[in-house]
């Protein structure tokens, strides 16, 4: 067993060297060895906000949850900030400005140290936080502790335009150049923070075994053989894969899952981070994959004419997908097209996400891929080959522990070092969470 954890961890090492390169060779000349230059910060433009979504849509803050007021049972998730290196206007003269979510907390402190750092002298000022006198629209966030408007000490407003890409820097979850007079931001709720990180399927999702049978997610055990795609970018026909692994595994783990109803009657519930194969079906929907054979491997290995959706087929987050998009679904042994019909949000307990030798499964119907939080599939496909390689020679892997496997919470702090934040999904890596 010592010489199966030295020969993952050599991979592993192997793995990180490819990828240094890459991550130092943004100086000048070659660039191996040489320190990363800083990051070039892009001043946000007058009325831009980022990201380019709405503010209480799922992409940026979210929706509004309601109003807090100092009687509501809500009002203990506001904490003061009695931060030195912010000044707060406080024109009401209560205390109100200061009152604002853990989460809205934090990233208006980590702001204040870049104010200082990039204009020494000056710090960051709040005009307004909590709203308790109704000076906002309706369903405002300032309601609930979780937007601030802002501006610089000096109220230079020449500085505006950086200091809102700073705020995005800081991690807020939109960020607004609003007015000449201050930059607005936001933050999502402590409750979704929680709830909606992570990229996996639940308990009851149903995979097709190689006998034809089908079985629960959260009883799935390694060594198992389920129907999935034998290429990567699941052009190919369906096999039935072995799983060597759970990437993540916590049966007692609420989270917000997205359901996404197809034509067929197929549905498939997985987190927002999760990838999953989509199309532009337009003018395609009797155009089938792939057929039925009665011998050899693959399910339906017998192809037809090369179909034109194949060019379009690619992965997306789960979060993306939108009514009008196809997935390929899998109804006995053929794998067709299904138009998306609805896209739904649950509440739901239990995360499981099996990692197969060939990176995608087929769950209630429907082709999915393996991972999660980064964009692409293949790239989270490469970078994992070792651990596939590990467990493809040494065999499945014995029950694991709940939680996320150690292999994967690596990759996402090495992904965090040697990636741009847009290659993540927004919800993918927080907390440490798949």
């Amino acid at each position: 067993m010592r010489i199966s954890f030295l020969l993952l961890t050599a991979s592993l090492c192997a793995l990180v060297l490819l990828l240094a390169p890459a991550s130092e060779g943004c100086g000048p000349g070659r660039g191996y060895g040489k320190r990363r230059l800083p990051k070039k910060l892009i001043p946000l433009a007058y009325k831009q906000f980022s990201p380019n979504v709405a503010e209480k849509t799922l992409g940026a803050s979210g929706r509004p949850e309601g109003k807090i007021t100092r009687n509501s049972e809500r009002f203990k998730e506001l904490t003061p900030n009695y931060n030195t290196d912010i000044i707060f206007k406080d024109e009401e003269d209560t205390g109100a400005d200061r009152l604002m979510t853990q989460r809205c907390k934090d990233k208006l402190n980590s702001l204040a140290i870049s104010v200082m750092n990039m204009w020494p002298g000056v710090k960051l000022r709040v005009t307004e936080g909590w709203d308790e006198d109704g000076h906002h629209s309706e369903d405002s966030l300032h309601y609930e502790g979780r937007a601030v408007d802002i501006t610089t000490s000096d109220r230079d407003r020449n500085k505006y335009a950086m200091l809102a890409r700073l705020a995005v820097e800081a991690g807020f979850d939109w960020v607004y150049y609003e007015s000449k007079a201050h930059i607005h931001c936001s933050v999502k709720s402590e409750h979704s923070v929680a709830t909606k990180t992570g990229g996996c399927f639940p308990g009851d999702a149903q995979v097709i075994l190689e006998d034809g049978t089908t079985k629960q997610m959260c009883d799935l055990h390694p060594g198992e053989r389920v129907l999935a795609s034998s290429t990567t970018d699941g052009h190919g026909p369906l096999l039935y894969s072995p799983i060597l692994s759970f990437l993540d595994r916590q049966p007692n783990i609420t989270k917000i899952f997205y359901i996404i109803g197809t034509n067929v009657g197929l549905n498939i519930t997985l987190t927002a981070a999760h990838l999953i194969f989509v199309t532009d079906c337009t003018g395609r929907l009797n155009e089938l994959g792939w057929q039925e054979t009665a011998e050899g491997p693959f399910l339906g290995s017998t192809r037809r004419a090369r179909p034109s959706w194949e060019a379009g087929l690619r992965t997306v987050f789960a979060s993306e997908v939108q009514p009008g998009h196809c997935v390929l679904t899998s109804q006995g042994k053929v794998a067709t097209l299904s138009v998306v019909t609805f896209v739904e949000e649950q509440k739901i307990t239990g995360l499981y996400a099996p990692l197969t030798q060939h990176g995608s499964i087929v769950v209630n119907g429907i082709l999915a891929s393996c991972y999660a939080a980064v964009d692409n599939h293949h790239l989270a496909h490469w970078v994992l080959a070792p651990l596939r390689f590990f467990y493809s020679f040494m065999g499945p892997s014995e029950p694991q522990t709940d939680g996320l496997h150690w292999y994967p919470w690596l990759l996402q702090r090495l992904g965090k070092m040697l990636l741009d934040a847009g290659h993540f999904h927004p919800w993918g890596i927080e907390q440490g969470h798949r």
